[in-house]
């Protein structure tokens, strides 16, 4: 194989993906306008779904000229040698070749992100603001992009200058090393990720002593549940959507409650809510996401090591001296097919545990508050209530509301 084939199936795959989006993208849309389920008719009035329309078709079309423009936009990179000239800037500053990556990946990454915050600014203050949903200020956008390149630097910086000294010297065995680096890095975020990173973004307080904690220890209570860490965080800030997240495990495991959620909803079904974020717990679906995610990170990292070697790894990409960060990037786009693959079986497993952390809920507690709290988030969100089955079996990780209901009630 030739790197001229190697980079003519980098564009293969590129525009293959953005057809197959797109093709799904349309379909759903179609999708928009149909009239709702018997059992979903109670979501919305005349006016809300007719907004809740329109919100799905200005996000649409949005979407359709940011995933355009992106596409192009990396083509352009590819066909005019983009990777080259970034990789030239990055060598005038060192020959060190883990330095040369950083500022490499510091650059694109970076870069990258400056390009698209325009299409980030306008549908946070243009269409989130339009609907109702924005409570981002400016300072707020902004402080939140320094902030994430900060942790892209640091922790992501971080990761990868370890990952290339396991290379300097483990070869092709790097992959091991690199794998147990990855391990131990997403359990301990798993574990502390609430406590070390979120308070960097949003403020967290306990819940209060009153009537829902109340019901919520007592709740946990009957299903053997420890739990005392139960915080709410100011999601208010940002957005009027409402979230709730379970962490954590272990003697660090904690409920998040955000403040929207406890505005939109009522004390009963909220426990709701939590009933079934403990079911996921007791049912040990985070700790089954967190080895699935660490195995299929194992699987890409062997694959790599295979040909991170192979020159025509950063041949393809125009750049004639080979490197490990240039490879890395070739081999990012060459693994797209397979990380769909892999995307659609943890979408598959995270549908099934809905459906039981669900079940749980219903037989530890009660069904009907949960069904009027999906219902409230979801009329509150405008979610789409009669999406396409491809579109769902391509990305949707939850089962549709109208599935999730059925369930509830058999």
């Amino acid at each position: 194989m030739t790197a001229n084939t190697l980079f003519f199936i980098i564009i293969t795959i590129l525009i293959i993906k953005f057809i197959v989006d797109t093709i799904l993208d349309a379909l759903n849309a179609k999708h928009y306008n149909d009239a709702l389920p018997e059992v979903l008719q109670d979501v919305y009035d005349d006016t809300e779904y007719k907004k809740s329309q329109q919100y799905k078709a200005t996000n649409y079309k949005f979407g359709l000229i940011t995933s355009t423009f992106s596409l192009l936009l990396t083509l352009a990179f590819l066909l005019f040698d983009g990777f080259e000239f970034v990789d030239n800037i990055a060598r005038s500053f060192s020959n060190n070749n883990m330095i040369v990556a950083l500022i490499f990946f510091g650059i694109i990454m970076i870069g990258s992100d400056i390009i698209m915050t325009p299409f980030y600014y306008y549908s946070t203050f243009v269409i989130e603001d339009k609907f109702g949903f924005n409570k981002t200020t400016v300072k707020i956008f902004i402080l939140d992009k320094i902030k994430g390149w900060l942790m892209m630097a640091i922790v992501g910086g971080g990761l990868l200058a370890l990952i290339i000294w396991f290379y300097q010297f483990a070869g092709s065995y790097f992959w091991l090393y690199a794998l147990a680096l990855i391990a131990v890095f997403s359990v301990f975020m798993n574990m502390f990720y609430s406590k070390l990173i979120v308070p960097l973004f949003n403020k967290q307080t306990p819940l209060d002593a009153g009537s829902l904690r109340d019901q919520i220890a007592a709740y946990a209570q009957t299903v053997g549940f420890k739990l005392d860490k139960i915080f709410v965080i100011d999601g208010s800030k940002r957005s009027t959507k409402a979230n709730a997240y379970f962490s954590g495990f272990g003697s660090e495991k904690r409920v998040t409650l955000y403040d929207t959620l406890m505005n939109d909803l009522e004390e009963e079904e909220i426990v709701a809510v939590l009933a079934h974020e403990v079911g996921h717990y007791k049912k040990k679906h985070i700790i089954f996401n967190l080895f699935a995610s660490i195995l299929m990170t194992g699987l890409m990292l062997y694959i790599l090591s295979l040909f991170i070697s192979n020159p025509l790894l950063s041949n393809a990409l125009g750049v004639e001296t080979p490197s490990f960060h240039i490879g890395l990037i070739a081999f990012g786009l060459l693994y797209a097919p397979i990380s769909e693959i892999t995307g659609l079986i943890m979408n598959l497993f995270s549908r099934k545990f809905e459906y039981q952390a669900d079940d749980y809920a219903k037989n530890t507690y009660k069904a009907e508050p949960l069904i009027t709290s999906l219902k409230k988030l979801s009329k509150n969100s405008l979610s789409n209530l009669t999406p396409h089955p491809a579109y769902v079996f391509m990305h949707y990780s939850h089962p549709t509301l109208l599935e999730r209901i059925t369930n509830l009630r058999k």
